[in-house]
């Protein structure tokens, strides 16, 4: 049997992927098959059968396509193991992103929060800045424990640039594990509030999840995971340079910030800003700006951010 696929509306070369990698891969799941592509045509000759579900998972690797910024040969193995089901990457900005070890869900509170969400799903690349409170560090984790859950990525990682507000790590008792833990505490306790203590203690011991000082990333290719810098205005603008080209295949990265709250010995180091300035206007990257309205702690936190602020402006 003889068959043409042709496709429309998409470019061939976001299918194909370079070097016609990601077709290969994919006609590899027919050996009976002859596959030709020419253009935007796909010719087919063999078992009607075969034809049928090489037209049926095409389709969905297209619609996987539509919801995410390139394709790797890991996605087409996904949709091969049963795993391309398009809600996976699409999320209502009021649905539950998760929900939490105590049975609640966990969602966006806010419209900024929900512009977190949708900017998750559109963008492989996502800022958000704004001042403590606002949830934009747990939103984020929130995002990428639905994403290990649903299997779109296989690693969790988290990471601090290790600059203490006021205190230094070497006066801390205790090997580099617990010096710097405490430190991550925040990271941990997002998490615990997401993933089951047993669960998460295996995730962290098989390196599923890994929460390390933004140092250790240095050297690293980060792909099929979904990465998150937190308090990144801790940065200059060579680790924020060295944290971003980290980026691997099927990588989702998130930077959170305050540049309100810059620890460094020199204010005028925090590259956060200067970062965002670079490269927000690339496709695949968007910058959420959280503002003192949408803090979700104590009603007295937003009135003291802002009489902070109103004290920096004076």
């Amino acid at each position: 049997m003889n068959s043409t696929i042709k496709l429309e509306a998409i470019d061939p070369i976001d299918i194909y992927g370079p070097g016609n990698r990601i077709l290969t891969e994919f006609c590899a799941y027919f050996p009976h098959l002859k596959v030709v592509a020419r253009g935007n045509e796909i010719k087919l000759n063999g078992p009607e059968a075969d034809i049928k579900e090489f037209s049926s998972k095409l389709e969905a690797l297209i619609e996987r396509r539509h919801h995410k910024m390139n394709l790797s040969v890991y996605d087409v193995e996904d949709i091969f193991d049963g795993e391309s089901h398009p809600d996976k990457f699409r999320l209502d900005s009021d649905a539950a992103i998760v929900h939490g070890t105590d049975g609640k869900p966990i969602k966006a509170r806010n419209n900024t929060q929900q512009e977190l969400v949708r900017a998750y799903f559109d963008n492989d690349l996502v800022f958000a800045i704004g001042p403590a409170g606002t949830g934009k560090t747990y939103i984020a984790i929130a995002l990428a424990v639905r994403a290990l859950k649903n299997k779109e990525i296989r690693r969790i990682i988290l990471t601090r640039p290790a600059v203490e507000a006021g205190e230094r790590l070497g006066f801390l008792p205790g090997d580099l594990k617990d010096k710097l833990d405490p430190y991550l505490q925040p990271l941990y306790d997002a998490l615990e509030d997401m993933i089951p203590s047993r669960k998460l203690q295996e995730f962290i011991a098989d390196g599923t999840i890994q929460i390390a000082p933004l140092a250790y990333m240095r050297g690293r290719t980060l792909d099929r995971a979904c990465v998150i810098l937190d308090e990144a205005q801790n940065t200059n603008l060579g680790q924020l340079k060295m944290f971003l080209t980290r980026m691997g295949a099927n990588a989702k990265f998130i930077v959170t910030g305050d540049a309100t709250q810059v620890d460094l010995p020199n204010r005028e180091d925090s590259g956060l800003l200067r970062g965002i300035s670079l490269v927000e206007n690339i496709k695949g990257v968007a910058t959420v700006r959280f503002g003192s309205d949408d803090i979700v702690r104590h009603p007295l936190v937003s009135k003291i951010v802002k009489a902070f602020d109103q004290k920096a402006e004076g």
